[in-house]
């Protein structure tokens, strides 16, 4: 019998473990990569931890010419990498890419286009049937010739709210809608003639004077799922000290704007008819921060005197600044109502609002309780060199709910099926993972998993030979047919299945 299971393992294990960061069905880890990285943060392709992402936007191909252009050419397509050679016909972040996908086949890469800098000609592009077009197939070929999967639009704003530069018109609103419609198209006729799939987003406003401007509930059916910038709702333009991504409103909010919160945000665009599974949370691995704030309140909502100094801009910390920086000399403080911390140092007069991994876990306990598509994250060279954030990202999207598990899904994906005694038994005798919720994996009811294959048996039993289902609580639940055991109600509610 030994030797079955162990075999099974041998046959099995790839379903298992080889698309780890794609388990959890419809939950993504979108992280934004950005060319400007590789100068003074020194931050490379090769330092990604791709094995915790399913998806990474590059930060940011340009308009030129009402096309799309390289943004950072010697970035893109030139700098080499340990192992180019001079005469490649790619090099740079691009072949970086490739390379990291054929070590993480799971990972995809979109290219994202305009951003905060390079939004001033969406609109011309956008303008009429023709330049729609252009732009579109230009995006396209781009996506194809680069190695990219997807192509990510980042128009930042249609009709107004971007730089004062921009070139905007009223009529953005309807010609943003064209304009993906165009490259829905356009990408799924390549998609066709290539026999795979190509992906289309957007990175989406979380403030409702902005996404006022767009048509939420037309533009949704156009896109694989849309990536909202819940962050940057305080700055050096509020007139007191805020959060920059509080996941709830703060009842005191001196700055008097309703919405300023990711869940506000996030249930706006719900509303507006974005499926769950669309919808991503986006989260900062940055802070804002304020200088002259009064030692009141610890300087929370408070007048200031402009932006602080910051790490690479002013008024702006890399996480991993105010790790080395600032945590071991600002007092940090915990607001129960938003559920973010913030720093504030009285002989400095500086405020700090930012996100740490008590806030990240709590936000993504948000996503799965919302069942949303997952979370994205600005911008991956933010982060610690543990790579602090991104963990707290991956493992909080890896376990069930606070307190909810099903017996005998052992890799936590919502079906019982062969996979989880092929988990189990990994854990057990091949040194793999361990579960995240190890009463899942007791199948049989017993109170103990460590060691023992017939909890495998158990659930191969039922998934593979049509055996009984998981013992009461359960008596019904976990047949093979079923897309997701959660659905019926198959959940217990005894145990935290994070402890």
């Amino acid at each position: 019998m030994r030797s079955f299971l162990l075999t099974a393992v041998v046959l099995f294990s790839l379903a298992a473990t080889g698309t780890q960061a794609e388990a959890q069905e419809g939950r993504r880890i979108v992280a934004y990569y950005t060319a400007w990285s590789i100068y003074a943060r020194n931050y490379f392709v090769t330092d990604i931890q791709a094995q915790k992402l399913t998806h990474i936007n590059y930060a940011f191909a340009n308009i030129a010419n009402g096309e799309i252009a390289l943004g950072d050419r010697w970035a893109d397509i030139e700098k080499p990498y340990p192992g180019d050679s001079w005469d490649d016909p790619l090099r740079g972040n691009f072949n970086a890419l490739l390379t990291l996908k054929e070590r993480h086949p799971h990972v995809k890469t979109l290219i994202s286009v305009g951003g905060w800098t390079w939004s001033g000609r969406f609109s011309d592009a956008a303008v009429s049937e023709e330049s729609r077009r252009r732009f579109a197939s230009s995006c396209v070929d781009f996506m194809t010739r680069y190695g990219f999967d997807g192509v990510d639009i980042d128009w930042e704003y249609p009709v107004s709210g971007g730089l004062a530069s921009n070139r905007t018109r009223e009529e953005d609103r309807e010609n943003f809608t064209l304009l993906l419609a165009e490259l829905r198209r356009q990408i799924d006729a390549r998609a066709a003639r290539d026999k795979r799939p190509y992906l289309l987003t957007i990175a989406a406003p979380a403030g409702s004077g902005t996404y006022a401007n767009i048509e939420i509930d037309r533009i949704h059916p156009l896109l694989d799922w849309i990536n909202l910038m819940t962050y940057d709702f305080n700055g050096g333009w509020s007139a007191r000290t805020g959060f920059n991504a509080g996941l709830f409103a703060a009842s005191e909010n001196e700055n008097k704007i309703p919405g300023l919160n990711a869940a506000a945000a996030l249930q706006a665009y719900l509303t507006a008819g974005v499926p769950t599974a669309k919808l991503q949370m986006g989260v900062p691995f940055y802070g804002r921060g304020w200088r002259g704030v009064a030692n009141v309140n610890n300087g929370l909502h408070q007048a200031h005197r402009g932006v602080s100094n910051g790490t690479w801009e002013n008024g702006i910390f890399d996480y991993s600044d105010l790790v080395d920086n600032y945590l071991p000399t600002y007092t940090r403080h915990w607001h129960e109502e938003a559920k973010v911390p913030w720093l504030y140092n009285a002989d400095t007069g500086i405020m700090i609002s930012y996100d740490d991994p008590e806030s990240l876990a709590l936000k993504m306990d948000y996503v799965r309780e919302q069942r949303l598509g997952g979370v994205m994250l600005w911008d991956l060279s933010s982060d610690d060199d543990e790579g602090t954030l991104l963990g707290v990202l991956y493992e909080g999207l890896r376990q069930p709910p606070a307190g909810r598990f099903i017996r005998g899904d052992c890799n936590t994906d919502a079906i019982i099926d062969l996979t989880d005694a092929v988990y189990l038994l990994n854990y057990n005798f091949t040194g793999g993972p361990a579960p995240t919720c190890v009463a899942a994996c007791d199948a049989d009811g017993d109170g103990a998993v460590n060691g023992q294959v017939t909890d495998a048996l158990y659930v191969l039993n039922f998934s593979f030979l049509g055996g009984a289902a998981p013992p009461p609580p359960f008596p019904g639940c976990g047949t093979a047919a079923s897309p997701s055991d959660e659905g019926l109600g198959c959940v217990e509610t005894v145990k935290d299945c994070r402890n």
